[in-house]
């Protein structure tokens, strides 16, 4: 085995979080925040920091998903939760167990090392510390909260109000979301106090999605090579040949999402970007995935890039 290292930020959310989905469905709201989107906003926020942004969009370094961590007060170690790969199913004997593997869609850094390299999760272990969607052997009480409220939009024209309603996300305790990042990390750690006051998501005007973050030094066990690849992040291929490669196998498992949505700069935040289909995290792929940064603005009706990083993160993985 070896030792990856990357950067670590912890964000913890005092006040309601709503992110969208492509559905534009505010009555529901994800509880993760997908790499491009986190990307695409500390993107944003140098830019009006007045910071020269690079001609391709490249940051120097790459982002993970934003993921849950379970973390009971500040004095507390946290812990953080990964997807568990897609490619992996926990093995059981017991068919009354089987709906509640099913469920597992987390797992912490324990039983990640364990998954990457080649170790199957033991079955009593299934049995004590499956939570829910989460597998930890760490003490655990279920740290999100959704709540549905109704809001209404008010017409500026006089027509008349229309009814809807609101997802917002709750982190209990000191809980939160994190990202790793990998590379040189200077520009986040320049934007994120901004982004920080400003929030993420919807409703940043009324104090939703703000945030206290810190950041911390990660270490994880790989494998010393492998020939398949957990992404952590919404990967791009960076063209036909890598996307031959990356399902060129018969132990591949993936999903893939469609990105795009709305502008957020004015005065064109009217316009819809254009959208592209990416892998989506947890996705088991094959070789060494690496992505690239692609412009999604609306050809003719903009002046400016909109970016949207295709880079990924990957753990090597033996299946």
């Amino acid at each position: 085995m070896k030792t990856r290292q990357f950067a670590a930020y912890l964000l913890h959310f005092p006040g309601p979080l709503h992110i969208g989905d492509m559905r534009d469905d505010y009555g529901v709201s994800l509880h993760t925040i997908s790499s491009d989107t986190l990307y695409a906003a500390i993107t944003a926020t140098l830019a009006k920091m007045g910071k020269d942004i690079p001609a391709n969009g490249d940051l120097g370094c790459v982002v993970s998903g934003a993921f849950p961590y379970y973390q009971t007060d500040a004095a507390a170690i946290p812990t953080l939760f990964f997807p568990k790969p897609m490619a992996y199913t926990i093995p059981t004997t017991d068919n009354t167990q089987i709906k509640k593997m099913k469920k597992v869609a987390w797992l912490d850094q324990y039983y990640l090392e364990q998954v990457l390299n080649g170790q199957d999760v033991a079955e009593t272990d299934v049995q004590q510390h499956v939570h829910g969607s989460y597998l930890t052997k760490q003490s655990f009480e279920p740290f999100i909260d959704s709540q549905v409220n109704a809001r209404v939009t008010v017409s500026r024209s006089g027509e008349d109000a229309k009814p809807f309603y609101m997802d917002e996300v709750y982190f209990k305790g000191h809980s939160g979301l994190f990202f790793l990042a990998e590379g040189d990390t200077s520009l986040i750690d320049e934007a994120l106090p901004l982004l920080a006051q400003e929030g993420v998501g919807t409703d940043r005007n009324v104090g939703h999605g703000y945030f206290e973050y810190k950041k911390e030094h990660f270490e994880i066990q790989v494998p010393d090579s492998a020939d398949m690849g957990l992404i952590l992040s919404t990967y791009i291929p960076a063209d036909k040949l890598q996307l031959e490669q990356a399902i060129d196998n018969p132990y591949v498992a993936y999903e893939l999402v469609r990105r795009g949505g709305w502008i957020t700069s004015a005065p064109y935040n009217t316009l819809r970007k254009n959208a592209i289909y990416a892998f989506n995290a947890g996705s088991v792929l094959s070789g060494n995935p690496v992505g690239k940064i692609v412009d999604l603005a609306p050809k003719g009706l903009i002046n400016h890039p909109v970016w949207r990083c295709g880079k990924t993160i990957v753990l090597p993985i033996k299946l």
